[in-house]
Formats: structure tokens, C-alpha cells, sequence
């Protein structure tokens, strides 16, 4: 059996053990993609990843079907292979926190520096780009763009989020987007059972982020959530170079889990409150002094 390496496919191999799919069934982008809240093209790439591995066949009509539950079983209790692709991520993140990287590089300095293949680095720098910490330049060339560099930054982001998350929550305009954060609601629950023990820091970074940013853009404000956003992405390497207390993190998950079910009930005062207090803790805690 083909070596999984990606830990979105063990997520689905988990899936297709734990509901005790059929062979046959089939499996949609657009359903997993919903499940775990991510784009579809991981997705996908998580699903050719499991045809290789023949927990998966093409399905007739296009897309993917289980085609061996118990090689689903098998996977679903392994561990990944790491390829190196994040610990290089980190450590051009930790290096650039560092100031060990100048602002512009090119493309063959960075692969001296790593050694790494030209297509690994290309797929880790178009990433970097998604989220917002890197462009390219015109030729072989990329800048790397502003981020908090400094614990004190880092803790001033966090008054500033106490200033506009809970604000976005009282906003007259605030629609509820009710299936998005039941998904996200969803993915908190398997956090607070023990999904948080076994996520990487990079993921569980992205998919709290994704949450509150789902809640902000339900004020409809565009500057509370464009405000976020910018947030998110210059806090981004400094939260990847934090320890993650696991049981800590399980705690702040619970705490999501209150303001979503908060939101959902339509009780918007109580989770502004509730959202003020879990900020307020937090950052004291990812943030100490140094």
C-alpha cells in the first residue's frame, strides 16, 4: 500500500472508518470540503492521495467512491509520513521572524538555503502567498511581506481584537450565517473530544482563525472584517513559533464552542461578552513576556 503523507487524507480515511461507509459509496469534494473546512483543491489532492493507497476507486459518473473499508480502518489508525514540506514552511517562518531572511529573495537563494526541489518550494511559496505573507516579483524573485515581529505587537493585536470582535457581533446588520457556523461549531466539538490532541499548530492556527472570521462576517461591516483579516495574517508566524498546551487549547475550543452555540441562539450580548472574556484571556497566554 502507497505511504500516506497527508494528514487531510488520514482525516478522511478516519471518516470513511468511523461511519462505516460501504464500499461503493461515493465520496464528493464538495460534502468533505464543506466537513473540514477547507478548499476543494486539498481536498482533492487528499482523495487521489487515497485511490493510490486504494482506499478509494474513480467512481463511474467522475469523482471517488470507497472501494476497501478495512484498508480505510488501517489508515485511519497509522500515522503520517512526513515529506519535510512543513518543517521547511516552519523554518522559513521562524527565519523570517527572526530576521534571518531579507525582505526579497530569489527563488535559487531560497532553495540553497533549504534544500529543498524547485517544485516543493514553488508549492510552499504559492501557499505563503495565499496567505498573505509573501508575493512574487517579477523573474524568480519574492518579497516577503510585513508581519508582528515582536511580543508586544503580538499582545497589541489582541486588545485590537477585543475592540472588534465583539463589536462585529452587536453590529444592527449582523446576518447569521447559520450553516457556516454550524460547521464550524461541528469541527469545535471533534476539537473539545480529541481531534486537538492529534492537529498540527499550522491547522488548528487556520481553522480557529477561519472561525472567528466566519463570526465577523456575519456583521456584514466591512471593516470589522477586512480588519481581522489583516490581523490574522500578521499574527500568523508568531502563533506558528508558539508551544501548543494541549490541554489549554482544548479549554479555548470549549469556550468557542459557548460562543457559537451563543450565536446560533441568536443571543449576541452574551456571546460579545463571552467573545471579550476569551480574548482577553488569550492573548496573556499565547503572549508572554520574553
Amino acid at each position: 500500500m502507497t505511504p500516506i503523507r497527508s494528514t487531510l487524507a488520514h482525516e478522511i480515511a478516519r471518516l470513511v472508518h468511523a461511519e462505516r461507509l460501504a464500499p461503493g459509496e461515493p465520496l464528493t469534494e464538495r460534502r468533505l470540503a464543506e466537513r473540514f473546512l477547507v478548499s476543494r483543491s486539498p481536498i482533492r489532492t487528499a482523495l487521489r492521495e487515497l485511490q493510490r493507497a486504494g482506499v478509494l476507486a474513480a467512481a463511474e459518473r467522475g469523482g471517488f467512491k470507497v472501494a476497501d473499508p478495512l484498508a480505510a480502518k488501517a489508515l485511519a489508525a497509522s500515522t503520517p509520513v512526513l515529506d519535510g514540506g512543513e518543517e521547511v514552511y516552519l523554518a522559513i517562518a521562524r527565519d523570517r521572524l527572526a530576521g534571518a531572511i531579507p525582505d526579497r529573495m530569489s527563488e535559487n537563494e531560497l532553495l540553497r538555503r533549504y534544500g529543498i526541489t524547485r517544485p516543493r518550494l514553488q508549492a510552499l511559496l504559492r501557499r505563503m502567498s495565499e496567505e498573505g505573507w509573501a508575493e512574487r516579483l517579477p523573474g524568480h524573485g519574492w518579497r516577503f511581506l510585513p508581519v508582528l515581529t515582536s511580543m508586544e505587537t503580538y499582545r497589541q493585536s489582541y486588545s485590537f481584537r477585543q475592540a472588534i470582535e465583539p463589536a462585529a457581533l452587536l453590529e444592527p446588520g449582523f446576518t447569521l450565517d447559520r450553516p457556516v457556523l454550524e460547521r464550524h461549531l461541528e469541527q469545535q466539538h471533534r476539537f473539545v473530544a480529541g481531534e486537538i490532541l492529534e492537529i498540527s499548530a499550522v491547522r488548528l492556527f487556520e481553522t480557529n482563525s477561519e472561525m472567528h472570521e466566519a463570526i465577523a462576517e456575519c456583521s456584514r461591516n466591512a471593516f470589522f472584517i477586512e480588519s481581522l483579516r489583516r490581523v490574522d495574517r500578521l499574527r500568523r508566524l508568531i502563533e506558528y513559533q508558539q508551544r501548543v498546551d494541549r490541554e489549554q487549547a482544548r479549554q479555548r475550543c470549549a469556550e468557542h464552542v459557548h460562543i457559537l452555540e451563543l450565536v446560533l441562539d441568536g443571543r449576541n450580548a452574551e456571546a460579545a461578552e463571552a467573545m471579550r472574556k476569551h480574548l482577553s484571556a488569550l492573548g496573556p497566554l499565547k503572549a508572554p513576556s520574553p
